[in-house]
């Protein structure tokens, strides 16, 4: 009691009447109001605002129309090869010929127009029936242009817009000193691709493989943009791009932009 009766005289004590109020400095009032006005910065970018991000994905420039592989229809000894890889050839062009057990000559030839993009026998091979002796790419015209096709995760695929732009790195072509290629997304295939099906369309099995390590990825086509004042024929981040041509099968790694979300919309479930 003796305690308490003494801060009850100290709170009526006349001296204490005199003290001053305190009120809040004026560097903490600046403190607050810029606090507040950050935060509401910062709720109004969140709801209003748009946050850009991109996916990278592993690419191949092809001309869209697939590959196939070539077999041998019988058994016997190559003995010549009238093919090259890189030469175009049309649609029932000899490929190689073989001399089969009773010494009949059977030539290969081309199913489709195309492009040969591997042999698999060379003169004086023994190839049994059905063996693998030749891929493909199919080449619409002379002249076509080349597109992208980009393994995109299957996760990313649906924040995938249409017409969203993409920037290529081509592995044959140095980015620190050329750029990279542009490129427009045409359309995203919604079904995910196995490593058959990959192998099946480029005729590379080992592509095939290698696209699917992390997962059935889904397929993406990208029409690349075009500039004739490029060698290339096509847009670069660069003026004038690279001093030399484009070849189909050429591996690039992509990045595809994805559609803009609010900042709030990171947060929401």
């Amino acid at each position: 009691m003796q305690f308490r009766q003494q801060a009850l005289a100290k709170l009526q004590s006349p001296e204490e009447l005199d003290l001053p109020v305190r009120f809040a400095r004026p560097q903490g009032w600046l403190v607050f109001s810029v606090t507040v006005i950050a935060m509401a910065a910062a709720s109004v970018w969140a709801v209003t605002g748009s946050v850009t991000s991109t996916v990278g994905a592993p690419a191949v420039l092809t001309y869209g129309q697939g590959s196939y592989v070539l077999q041998s229809p019988v058994a016997g000894q190559v003995t010549a090869v009238h093919a090259k890889e890189g030469a175009r050839l049309p649609a029932g062009s000899p490929v190689l010929e073989v001399r089969t057990a009773r010494g009949d000559d059977e030539i290969v030839r081309t199913l489709d127009a195309g492009r040969v993009t591997a042999l698999a026998a060379s003169t004086g091979q023994i190839i049994s029936t059905g063996a693998n002796v030749a891929a493909v790419e199919k080449v619409p015209r002379a002249g076509a242009p080349l597109r992208a096709t980009v393994y995109v995760p299957a996760e990313s695929a649906a924040a995938i817009p249409a017409h969203a732009s993409v920037d290529l790195t081509v592995q044959s072509v140095p980015s620190q000193e050329y750029g990279v290629l542009r490129g427009e997304v045409t359309s995203v295939d919604r079904s995910v691709q196995s490593a058959r099906q990959i192998a099946a369309f480029l005729g590379d099995a080992q592509l095939g493989e290698q696209f699917t390590e992390e997962g059935r990825p889904v397929a993406v086509t990208v029409e690349l943009k075009k500039s004739p004042a490029t060698k290339s024929g096509y847009v670069w981040s660069s003026a004038d791009g690279p001093p030399f041509g484009l070849t189909s099968m050429t591996l690039a790694t992509a990045s595809v932009r994805l559609a803009d979300r609010r900042p709030v919309d990171w947060l929401l479930p």
